[in-house]
Order: C-alpha cells, then sequence, then structure tokens
C-alpha cells in the first residue's frame, strides 16, 4: 500500500546571523583590499606624469633651439606664454602647453607649475655659455617662507616645472606652499604618504647649453 504521508524538509536558507557575518567578512577583505589598490593607482599616476614632465622638459628644449630662448610663462589660464614685448610678464605662472603643443595636463588632471629664469627667455637677446640660471631647487622650504630656501639641489636652474600631485586642492605643507608661490624657490624631497606628493623637474644649465651646442646653435 502506497504511503499517503510524505516526509517534508524546512527551506534552507542565510539566518540573519548568517547574513551579517558575510557581510563582515567582505567588508574585512574590501579593507584590506583598498589601500593596496589605492597605493597601485596612485603610484600608476605618479608613473605617467614622470613620463609626461620628461616629455614637457624635452619640449622646452626643443623650443630652446628653434627660437633661441625659452617660453614666458602662461599667467592668462589659456595654454599661451604671456610676453610683454620681449620680456616675461612674470617669472612663474604655469606651463604653456599650447605655445610649446603637448598635453595640458598631468594624471592629476592639473596644468604643471613652470617657472624660468628671465635671462633665458628673453627674446630681444641671445643667451650665452656664461649666463647663470636663477631659480633654486631645495630640500626643504625657508622659514620663515619668505626667505629664500636652502639651495641643497641648484642653486641655478634654467627652469623648473612641477606637478602638484594628488593632493593640489587641499595643500598645506610649507614645502608645498613653496612650489606655488611664484617666487624663484622651489622644494623636491621623497614622497610622503598622505603629505608632499609634489612632482619637480628643472633643467640646468649645462644641461640647455649642451642641447644647444649639439643643434648648432651656440656658440
Amino acid at each position: 500500500m502506497r504511503n499517503l504521508y510524505t516526509t517534508t524538509y524546512p527551506n534552507k536558507g542565510f539566518t540573519l546571523v548568517e547574513m551579517a557575518i558575510v557581510l563582515a567578512i567582505i567588508a574585512l577583505l574590501l579593507g584590506g583590499l583598498l589601500p593596496v589598490i589605492s597605493g597601485q593607482i596612485e603610484q600608476q599616476r605618479r608613473t605617467e606624469t614622470r613620463k609626461y614632465m620628461d616629455e614637457v622638459r624635452d619640449a622646452l628644449l626643443g623650443y630652446a633651439i628653434a627660437n633661441k630662448h625659452l617660453p614666458c610663462p602662461d599667467t592668462g589660464s589659456d595654454g599661451i606664454e604671456n610676453r610683454t614685448g620681449t620680456s616675461c610678464t612674470q617669472q612663474a605662472g604655469t606651463l604653456p602647453y599650447n605655445t610649446l603643443g603637448v598635453t595640458d595636463k598631468d594624471a592629476y588632471n592639473t596644468v604643471l607649475v613652470y617657472a624660468v629664469t628671465s635671462a633665458f627667455a628673453d627674446s630681444s637677446s641671445t643667451f650665452g655659455l656664461t649666463t647663470s640660471g636663477a631659480l633654486h631647487v631645495c630640500t626643504a622650504a625657508a622659514s620663515p617662507t619668505t626667505n629664500p630656501c636652502t639651495a641643497n639641489l641648484t642653486s641655478n636652474a634654467v627652469a623648473v616645472i612641477v606637478s602638484r600631485g594628488a593632493n593640489w586642492a587641499t595643500a598645506t605643507s610649507d614645502d608645498e606652499k613653496e612650489n606655488t608661490d611664484s617666487d624663484t624657490d622651489f622644494v623636491y624631497h621623497d614622497f610622503v604618504q598622505n603629505g608632499f606628493d609634489d612632482l619637480v623637474v628643472w633643467i640646468s644649465p649645462n644641461t640647455l647649453f649642451n642641447r644647444m651646442v649639439a643643434a648648432g646653435q651656440l656658440p
């Protein structure tokens, strides 16, 4: 005789406690992975920005060879150098990317800071092998910052370009402020997590002279 009764089993599923445990585990895993992913993204941006700054440096040297002087900074936010007659309106501003024909922004989506020694940007006279740069690159800002910094790295840079890094909008350190105060002093040192993240590249007189001599533009 067929059994009219069937055995039923309750539906199995996650309880609220089990779901909470699973979510907690996922959160812990993500919490451990996020710093790693964030660090990799930052490293990639810095690598891309360094490559871009090297391209800008070469573009500046190429411009000097073609024009026998360096471009003035952009002070009008249009990517074009600002020049009054034969001289620069001011020594520091932003990169004249349209004048140079390069990409406008770095991997942090910002325009580079650019400064140039006026003697190398004056289009009315040709600089020579004895012309000296006037820009300082230091390992720390002066204290107080109104004083010249100690030029630990160079005291005669011809031109300097600066990427303000990821924290360009919220930079608070004296070292980063030194890179955007429109004077002739700049700071470069190792990257500091959640701190100094500027990237700085400069052109020395010897580097410029060597390129100009090789191109037959000097002496």
